[in-house]
């Protein structure tokens, strides 16, 4: 990118930085009203500014010197205005900070982020655009300067606020049409409302548009967030191939923007190739050391693929950094239980179990947690020799797989118990029969099946028989499809619901489905069949099969999340508490 693109961003970031502002700071009567957080490792520095914050009318001012004490503070509450120090002692940055509350959902559009650092690099301003920061505030600064940031981000909300209405209020269709209006005239903040736009039209599954707009931003100037939406849009619409060379094409220009190894890393875990996905992850996770997300990513795609040691050391330190974060996903403290049995140790394994015992008391109704619950006391009990206990918690836990709500996520990590018990030379009659029956269930791709298999290589003969389940399925299909190509698309339909009732395989469900979609005129009892296979559809393939480390928290890599106003009361499965975490927090100086 030129000169033109930086200076484009940085006035896109700081609009009108260079206007008069009349020879003072406009007074904002409504920020008595508003509450700042400061967060610096200097207590120097952190006094300054939230004195300088008191004089602008702030009427609350929490400070904070270490970055997770700040994160806990903003997962509990929310901020107006939040002052961050860009550099820290340590891998974690602010700019982790921000990008980690970013991708979970936890920074609200009203909150202004303005970024305080002693960096002026293009690189600096660059990072900041990316993850759409609103400000940034070079040291040494004064009153003024602050003052003119703050108000500047606190305008461009109000500017924009039909925008953050409309989607507050779930009407995507009306605020993407907003976004788009707002570009095309180049109003005010247009840049930052075509990514609002771009990211709205991806929701709304409208990808060819959502490509134009990205694609428009890029004539432009080349953002690398725009380029990654082009490449994200091509791969939502079905275009894989040409999405994963727009990925190529971007990462070469930009390899240090981490979303788009993400991005890449999601498409290699689909297509099968692991080990690829595992190297991206890996440079993804050395570019943002800090991050508990990509730290999960990399444990548990290494756990997948047999590189324990390296599996343990990203585990570890995801947990390390995030075990009290809403960021923190439980399913790496399974896994990081797992390498504990393995390698006998009692005591780690037993804070693995408390830790989770202790999640599940803030979430009781939660029947994932009590999975995950379920399978490390199993290993706990069979560390300590308890057999007769691990026989009957495990037998109660397979009457559990022919669950709706049994997903893909507690298959494999039954899976891997089974196989880690059974070469711990535990002896279950019924668990042969128990892998098929899991196998036949989620074996709806070739790269979950692998992944499937993968997590019960411990036992090699699990990992031979998923992938004999896998091509059975797989006949399963071609032969009902046979009877379509026949010209009786109705023995078809019937064939696959037949075998999609027995196997409770959403792959052969779905297929069902599309046969009778294609062929509704020619099956005269195809409502009815219909209606079966929506059934089925609803009980065994509610929602996506995705591999554990693939899928995004709330946010898509180089996405904005969209919040949207939660009408609906949580359910059984709804996101957990980190431990520790109340509402509200009360930590950090106050005044």
């Amino acid at each position: 990118m030129g000169d033109s693109g930086m200076k484009s961003m940085q006035s896109e970031m700081r609009p009108g930085l260079s206007a008069s502002l009349g020879g003072g700071t406009v007074f904002d009567p409504a920020i008595i009203n508003t509450r700042a957080l400061v967060i610096d490792s200097n207590p120097t520095a952190r006094s300054i500014q939230a004195a300088q914050l008191r004089e602008l009318g702030v009427g609350t001012v929490v400070q904070c010197g270490r970055v997770q004490d700040a994160r806990r503070q903003l997962e509990a509450r929310e901020f107006d205005i939040v002052l961050c120090e860009q550099e820290f002692t340590g891998d974690y940055s602010g700019q982790d900070l921000l990008n980690d509350l970013r991708r979970a959902n936890l920074l609200p559009f009203s909150t202004v982020f303005v970024m305080v650092t002693s960096q002026a690099s293009y690189a600096a301003v660059a990072e900041a655009a990316e993850s759409a920061l609103d400000s940034y505030l070079l040291k040494p600064h004064t009153a003024q300067a602050l003052s003119e940031r703050i108000q500047q981000s606190r305008q461009r909300k109000k500017i924009l606020k039909d925008i953050f209405i409309a989607i507050d209020d779930g009407q995507f269709d009306l605020a993407a049409q907003l976004c788009v209006r707002r570009f095309e005239v180049k109003g005010a903040y247009w840049l930052y409302a075509a990514r609002i736009g771009a990211e709205l039209l991806l929701r709304l599954g409208k990808h060819d548009q959502a490509r134009v707009l990205y694609e428009a931003v890029i004539a432009t100037q080349a953002l690398p967030w725009a380029r990654l939406g082009v490449a994200r849009a091509q791969i939502e619409s079905g275009s894989g191939p040409a999405g994963r060379r727009t990925l190529e094409s971007l990462i070469s220009d930009q390899p240090g923007f981490a979303d788009a190894y993400d991005v890449m890393g999601r498409v290699q875990v689909d297509q099968g190739q692991f080990a690829e996905a595992l190297a991206t992850y890996r440079t993804a996770t050395q570019l943002t050391p800090g991050s508990i997300t990509r730290l999960q990513r990399q444990g548990m795609l290494a756990f997948y693929l047999g590189e324990k040691e390296e599996a343990k050391k990203a585990l570890e330190r995801a947990t390390l950094l995030g075990i009290s974060s809403k960021m923190f996903d439980f399913q790496t403290v399974v896994l990081l239980a797992v390498t504990r049995f393995t390698d006998r140790d009692s005591k780690g394994l037993q804070r693995c179990l408390d830790n989770m015992n202790h999640a599940l008391e803030k979430a009781p109704k939660s029947s994932r947690l009590q999975r995950f619950a379920s399978v490390i006391t199993i290993f706990n009990l069979m560390l300590k020799r308890q057999v007769a206990q691990v026989v009957a918690e495990v037998r109660a836990m397979a009457q559990d797989i022919k669950e709706g709500n049994f997903d893909f996520e507690a298959a494999s990590n039954m899976v891997a118990m089974l196989a880690f018990l059974t070469a711990a030379e535990l002896q279950l009659d019924d668990a042969e029969g128990w892998i098929d029956t899991l196998a036949l269930r989620f074996c709806t791709t070739r790269s979950l099946s692998e992944l499937l298999a993968r997590a019960g290589q411990a036992h090699e003969p699990f990992a031979t028989r998923i992938r004999e389940q896998h091509n059975a399925i797989t006949a399963l299909a071609e032969q009902a499809m046979s009877h379509s190509l026949a010209g009786e698309p109705r023995a078809a339909a019937k064939s696959l619901l037949t075998a999609g009732a027995r196997t409770m395989n959403a792959k052969l469900i779905d297929m069902a489905r599309m046969v009778l979609q294609r062929h509704v005129d020619k099956i005269p009892d195809a409502i009815d069949l219909m209606g079966m296979a929506d059934e089925l559809k609803h009980r065994y393939a509610g929602g996506p099969p995705a591999a554990p480390m693939s899928a995004d928290s709330a946010r898509q890599s180089g996405g904005l999340v969209l919040r949207a106003r939660d009408k609906d009361a949580p359910g059984d499965d709804a996101p957990v508490p980190a431990p520790g975490v109340t509402k509200p927090a009360a930590s950090g100086n106050a005044a």
